[in-house]
């Protein structure tokens, strides 16, 4: 049995009259922002499957919120996250990298990551170095200043990442990774984008 806007009735069973459940609203799950606009929408169009939109938009909402918190340590430290990628991709790579292996290693664009380069060059994290056999072609590294910084944010960073997952249980957090990591490699596999 069904209320009027296309909500399972109080008490009814969540079978959706005999139909396969609905995935996501239901419980705990059900009372935030992305529940509220399946709701909404199951008014409208209540015999659409909403369950794409419950799983996708709370990734998108997951992805904003996290996105305008700018991570603590990195704040602290004047960085962006995007900045903070560049510096790591130097780092974990362990040697010099050009601007386009950099925009590869972080999924950026070339103009983004020209302007982070020059950003972070003023600053004296990183450094450019001219190929010796085509002089088109730059070659970045790390300074010292520049690895002892993310080598310093990196624990701190991690750090926060932990607390902020830390309403999931181990087992939880275990088992969201293995699933967003099962959806990453079928979108990148969609897009030809690199794999890290």
């Amino acid at each position: 049995m069904t209320a009027t806007n296309g909500e399972p009735a109080a008490g009814a069973d969540a079978t959706n009259d005999g139909r396969a459940p609905r995935r996501g609203a239901a419980g705990a799950a059900g009372n935030d922002t992305v529940a509220a606009v399946v709701r909404q929408w199951r008014t409208v169009h209540p015999g659409l499957d909403t369950g794409p939109m419950e799983v996708i938009g709370r990734i998108n909402r997951c992805a904003a919120l996290l996105q305008q918190a700018e991570d603590a340590p990195l704040r602290r430290a004047g960085l962006s996250r995007p900045e903070f990628d560049l510096l790591g991709a130097l780092r974990r790579t362990g040697h010099e990298l050009t601007p386009g292996d950099v925009a590869r290693e972080t999924f950026s664009s070339g103009a983004a990551v020209t302007k982070r380069l020059k950003q972070l060059t003023e600053r004296g994290l990183v450094e450019r170095r001219v190929d010796t056999r085509d002089r088109r072609v730059a070659h970045v590294r790390l300074t010292d200043a520049g690895r002892d910084l993310v080598d310093g944010i990196l624990p701190e960073q991690l750090a926060y990442e932990t607390a902020v997952l830390s309403t999931l249980a181990p087992e939880g957090q275990g088992e969201l990774a293995g699933l967003l990591a099962e959806l990453l490699s079928r979108l990148e596999g969609l897009s030809g984008a690199p794999r890290a």
